[in-house]
């Protein structure tokens, strides 16, 4: 009864999350609502005493914060670049007065940007830079639907663009090389097919009439720019490789990078005033941090967490696994693909930690034994297709990934506006990525590249 009533609870709360411009309601006050409803059940309902109620909250809270203190340490450290002048470079590289170019130039730049940073990153760095170039709020909708799209793509060929290949990296289900040699084609298309579909909503040139002020020549000497810049940046691009030396989570390197960047800028302009404007601290930047998006976001996650608790999604994925045993050798494409569409409802990361443990990676004896495990050995398709249906799946919901609810609260875009404009078309790209990846299985002789 009380597991109906949470799944009810949850049901009804995302309704009223997509719906948040009708009933005219903040969609954080919802996500905290269903979050609270959901532990209140939860608790109520018997599935753990005090002692493991305790343990539950703590286990999913530090999970969700793990995420939280990423994004808030992320944004800063892109504002304070971009206060800079930082990403000016990235700017002039993109800006073009074809609209249509434009969105093409962006979203193979953002794929770039988010396998080398990460899909969230790259995400607040693309918007920032859009609303540079982008005066009209209708084109500026499309381009940061598009930057979603290939935020998410890019990061799911990379072992390091997004927590769910982070995570299966970690538990040796894939290598770095496997999956960026066998997953980039694929994610790629993902998001060249509705890139090629959204530039028939733009027409026309952009009508540059202003110059961009350029930060690094009128506010900020040319030398601490590009200290800012390298620290910054050079900064997110360690964090994978702090991760990796010190098996710390993510969240410590970007709080490493934010403490490194904010000493170094702090004694840039000990000699200002705190009050001063041309003083470019952390602490301002720090205060320009949208709570909203936070508190959403830790609605969401905690929300999901009880589901996580009470094992529905352990029993979703035993039940997709009995529903497709005749499928045979498309079984694998059919489960990856629909834990792909549900992690656009829900959170990919309880999505991805359940099929870790649903299923256990073959090891080449297990194989040799039974040449049917071969799909669940380390770079196995069933793995390979797991990163890549959880990670470009999240795009069909403006609320399904980090990038589409930071970029959300960042453009202020409704639930209601992507659905109907762009779902179906991050659809599309999603299902052309599989397709792809099947075919290219069928051409080339998979497993050579585990490492």
């Amino acid at each position: 009864m009380m597991t109906t009533l949470i799944i009810t609870i949850f049901i009804v709360g995302y309704v009223c999350i997509a719906f948040e411009n009708l009933l005219r309601v903040n969609k954080a006050a919802f996500a905290l609502l269903m979050c609270v409803g959901c532990w209140v059940l939860f608790s109520l309902g018997g599935f753990a005493d005090h002692t493991e109620l305790t343990h539950a909250i703590e286990r999913n809270l530090g999970e969700a914060s793990t995420t939280l203190f990423f994004l808030m340490g992320a944004m800063t450290i892109v504002e304070i670049i971009d206060q800079h002048g930082g990403f000016n470079f990235v700017r002039d590289t993109i800006k073009c007065q074809s609209k249509r170019k434009l969105l093409w130039r962006m979203a193979f730049m953002t794929a770039i940007l988010s396998a080398v940073l990460d899909n969230l990153t790259t995400s607040i760095v693309m918007i920032m830079i859009l609303r540079k170039l982008v005066d009209s709020r209708e084109d500026r909708l499309i381009y940061a639907a598009m930057v979603i799209i290939a935020a998410n793509s890019g990061g799911a060929f990379s072992p390091i663009g997004d927590v769910t290949t982070i995570m299966l990296w970690n538990g040796k289900m894939i290598s770095a090389l496997g999956v960026i040699c066998e997953i980039i084609i694929p994610s790629f298309v993902s998001f060249i097919v509705p890139c090629f579909i959204l530039q028939y909503s733009l027409s026309g040139r952009h009508e540059v009439a202003r110059k961009y002020s350029d930060v690094a020549t009128t506010e900020v000497a040319r030398s601490r720019r590009r200290i800012v810049f390298g620290v910054g940046v050079g900064g997110l691009c360690l964090v994978p490789v702090f991760h990796t030396v010190t098996n710390l989570p993510p969240f410590v390197g970007i709080l490493c990078v934010l403490a490194i960047l904010w000493v170094t800028t702090d004694v840039f302009y000990r000699d200002r005033e705190e009050h001063d404007t041309m003083a470019k601290r952390v602490t301002t930047m720090l205060s320009r941090i949208d709570i909203t998006t936070i508190l959403f976001f830790l609605g969401i996650l905690m929300a999901v967490g009880v589901l996580a608790e009470i094992g529905v999604l352990q029993e979703l994925g035993i039940w997709l696994d009995q529903q497709t045993a005749n499928l045979g050798a498309l079984q694998h494409y059919t489960v990856t693909g629909i834990i792909g569409i549900l992690s656009s409802i829900v959170d990919n990361v309880p999505l991805v930690a359940g099929a870790m443990k649903m299923y256990a990676i073959s090891t080449p004896d297990m194989v040799a034994a039974n040449p049917l495990l071969a799909d669940f050995a380390k770079d196995g398709i069933f793995w390979q297709l797991l990163a890549y249906c959880a990670g470009v799946g999240g795009s069909m919901l403006i609320i399904g990934s980090a990038a589409g609810v930071t970029v959300m609260g960042m453009e202020h875009i409704s639930f209601g506006w992507y659905l109907k404009k762009v779902t179906w078309v991050a659809f599309v790209g999603y299902i052309a990525g599989i397709v792809c990846y099947y075919l290219q299985n069928l051409l080339l002789f998979h497993g050579h590249f585990a490492v």
